[in-house]
């Protein structure tokens, strides 16, 4: 069909505001490099904006059947303020992420879950200001977490910062492919620094926690002729190529992929599973439908041009359907993008509102800017039935 004058403006806007909707969704098309670069002055490794490490294999730390509890120890600088970044997490496929170690904004939050087991529910503690001090100053922070028949508690720089006795991890958690810097499944960058990481199969005392913050800060290592050796233990110190050497047992490695990747990345996620209570789920749904109103809008005021109204209505928001369907399935092969099916509901109620827009608003806008008539068209009062 050969457009007419007044249909070529609106056909212009559809054509910018897809542009505009696509590369919002995509960009930037293309997986960008792994941004993981060694420290010139001091052992350790900065995480930029999308940034992943992971280890070469599983690692197995459940410890003996005599085994107490199971303790980590890491010493890192946090970069920025963040509602949520994982910095360290076990991972396998049938479990799915068992331990993780996120920083909430200047708290730390452990979360674990174990999938398939008999009790699969997710628990999660939360420790306020530990990472406040490391922020503001801009200097490194000491963290051990450590769990067992008392319960959990934190250390920072060797003192007790938080007590969770009802909360113990279980020793299953600490178990598969150790990531560090990012989440396995979905994108959760973490920006900042890792100088050092020990696993422990045993349940630190606060004697040991002091003990260990005094030599990570002194030699750049814990205290190995103390109590308990690690069962893994990373210090840094190569300074170059992409591989971290476990200095306490050969063939647990950990390994600096070229180009950034989301280990076993989740392909459309069910929106079952993405529903949450959390603000930025809600803040992320809000934004979805937002960025499809004018997606509703400009195509509505061209299908209504050419089609009966109702199905010009059905037309709009099936093409926002199939606009967002095509955006969540390139997701699926950027790194640093979720895809879920969420969005495919939230962008296509924006586009519904959209019409509405065009169909409610657009006439009482009309009135008293008459230009916008010559730009669209046809108003949608005189649109053909």
């Amino acid at each position: 069909m050969t457009y007419s004058k007044p249909h070529r403006l609106p056909a212009a806007a559809c054509f910018a505001v897809l542009c505009i909707t696509l590369s919002l969704g995509l960009w930037p098309f293309h997986t960008p490099r792994n941004q993981v670069t060694w420290l010139a002055k001091s052992n350790g490794i900065e995480f930029g904006r999308y940034g992943t490490v992971w280890s070469m294999g599983p690692l197995n730390l459940s410890g003996s059947a005599e085994s107490t509890g199971h303790s980590i120890e890491i010493r890192m600088r946090p970069a920025r303020w963040s509602t949520s970044a994982t910095f360290l997490s076990f991972y396998t496929p049938d479990q799915g992420i068992s331990l993780a170690l996120s920083q909430s904004l200047t708290g730390l939050q452990l979360d674990e879950n174990l999938r398939g087991t008999i009790d699969a529910a997710k628990e999660h503690t939360t420790v306020e200001e530990v990472f406040g001090q490391a922020l503001r100053r801009k200097k490194p922070v000491f963290v051990t977490v450590t769990s067992g028949s008392s319960g959990t508690t934190v250390y920072v720089d060797g003192a007790v910062a938080g007590r969770a006795p009802g909360f113990r991890i279980p020793a299953a958690s600490f178990t598969g492919q150790l990531v560090l810097g990012d989440a396995p499944r979905q994108p959760n960058s973490f920006s900042g620094e890792i100088r050092g990481l020990a696993l422990y199969d045993v349940e630190l005392s606060a004697v040991q926690a002091a003990r260990d913050f005094e030599t990570w800060t002194r030699k750049g290592r814990p205290d190995l002729e103390g109590e308990s050796r690690p069962a893994a233990l990373y210090l840094f110190e190569e300074r170059s190529g992409d591989r971290i050497h476990n200095k306490e047992s050969p063939g647990m490695d950990l390994h600096i992929p070229q180009e950034y990747a989301v280990l076993d990345k989740i392909a459309l996620e069910p929106f079952w599973e993405e529903f949450n209570f959390t603000r930025s789920y809600w803040s992320s749904a809000g934004k979805n439908i937002i960025g499809f109103v004018p997606f509703g809008f400009v195509f509505y005021a061209l299908t209504c041009q050419l089609l009966p109204r109702r199905r010009a209505v059905t037309i709009t928001v099936f093409l926002g359907t199939l606009v967002s369907l095509t955006i969540e399935v390139g997701q699926i092969f950027l790194p640093m993008r979720d895809s879920g099916t969420t969005d495919l509901f939230t962008n296509t109620f924006g586009t519904y509102l959209g019409v509405l827009c065009f169909r409610h608003l657009y006439p009482l806008a009309e009135r008293r800017l008459p230009w916008l008539g010559r730009f669209f068209g046809t108003a949608p009062s005189k649109a053909a039935e």
